[in-house]
Order: structure tokens, then sequence, then C-alpha cells
């Protein structure tokens, strides 16, 4: 038992050391990519970097939270689904730009940058499946990177059909699809902290009447 006890009692700066990594490798991604969506013209990648940047808040929202009471990571998680639904709506804002404008994305760039963000968060996701169980802060947090990987891939579809078809369309396709996820993800992760704050409230007996 005392040894179980003492597992426990460090599982929040296990916790903190973790959210560290990812926060400071999701924060330098967003640069990156956000950098590489601009100079490519792709609607997928400025899509993708703005998760990033969602997803550093996201992380430094659960660091704060780390070791607090139920209350605490349940509001941090309604703060994660908020942000993921704000950025799901910019990326629709870009999409209408992108149409605009009709720009075709350079497909060689959008691979290079998209293969970096993938192998990045492959790593931040293999940190976080080992905390996912821990509560639920640490089990949203598991979500927003694992919607980073299928961002990532799909941006690296997108790259290869634009340079096979010539044609915005795929990068467009799959900005709305980040979009959609995003969605989503913010859905699921709302719903778990609105079932933790609002607990359904335990039967209560009613009194028998009294027999004459």
């Amino acid at each position: 038992m005392k040894d179980c006890c003492e597992i426990r009692a460090d599982v929040p700066e296990r916790q903190r050391r973790v959210l560290r990594v990812v926060l400071g490798i999701n924060a330098a991604m967003f640069v990156a990519e956000l950098g590489g969506g601009l100079l490519a013209a792709s609607t997928a990648l400025v899509a993708d970097s703005v998760d990033m940047l969602g997803d550093a808040i996201v992380y430094a929202a659960s660091l704060h939270v780390v070791g607090r009471g139920p209350r605490w990571l349940a509001r941090s998680a309604l703060l994660k689904g908020a942000v993921m639904a704000a950025f799901a709506a910019g990326v629709l804002v870009e999409v209408a730009v992108k149409l605009a404008r009709g720009a075709v994305p350079a497909a060689d760039l959008m691979t290079g940058v998209g293969l970096a963000a993938l192998a990045a968060n492959v790593f931040c996701l293999a940190l976080l499946s080992r905390r996912r169980d821990d509560d639920i802060n640490m089990r949203s947090a598991w979500i927003c990177s694992r919607n980073d990987v299928v961002a990532n891939s799909g941006v690296l579809l997108a790259a290869a059909a634009v340079a096979w078809t010539g044609s915005a369309w795929p990068d467009i396709a799959v900005g709305l699809a980040i979009a959609a996820m995003f969605c989503a993800g913010a859905v699921r992760v709302v719903r778990a902290a609105w079932r933790e704050l609002h607990p359904r409230p335990v039967g209560v007996a009613l009194p028998r009447p009294r027999s004459r």
C-alpha cells in the first residue's frame, strides 16, 4: 500500500513533465507550420497550424490544473472544447478566403512541412498515451494530440492530390475535414466536462406514509 500511495503522489509531477514537453513542441510547430502554410498558400497547412496553436493553449490549460480538484479539471476541459470550436470557425474563414483567391498550393512545400508536423505529433501522442487514463484533463489532452496525427496525415494526402491534379480542391477539402474534426472533438470534450460539472442526481427515497 505504501508503494501505491507514493506512485499516486508522483502522478501530477509526471503529468506536468509531459505537458511541458508537448506544449513546447506544439508552440514551435505552430510557428513553423503557419509560415509554411502561408508560403505554400495551403489551407490544409494553415488549418493544421491553427490546430497546433489551439493545442498549445489546451496543454497550457491542462498544465495549470494538474493536481487540482475534479471541478477544475472539468472547467479546463470546457475551455479546451471552446478553443477547438473557435478554431474550427477560423478554418472555415480561411477556406472562404482561399475560394475567393483561387490559388493552387505548392505541393512539395506542403509535403515537407506536413512530414515534420506528423513526426512532432506522433511523438507528442506517444508521451500523452502513457497518462491518458489518469483523469479527464489528460484524456482531453490526448484526444487533441490524436486529432493532430489524423490531421497531419490528411495534409500529406492533400499534398499528394494537389501534385497529381494541379487543383486546389484537395487542399480545401482536407481543410474542411480538419475543421469538422475540431467540431467533433469539441463536442466530445464538452460533453465529458459537462457530465463532470453536472452529475446526475442520485435518486432520493421519499419518506413512507405513516400507517394509520
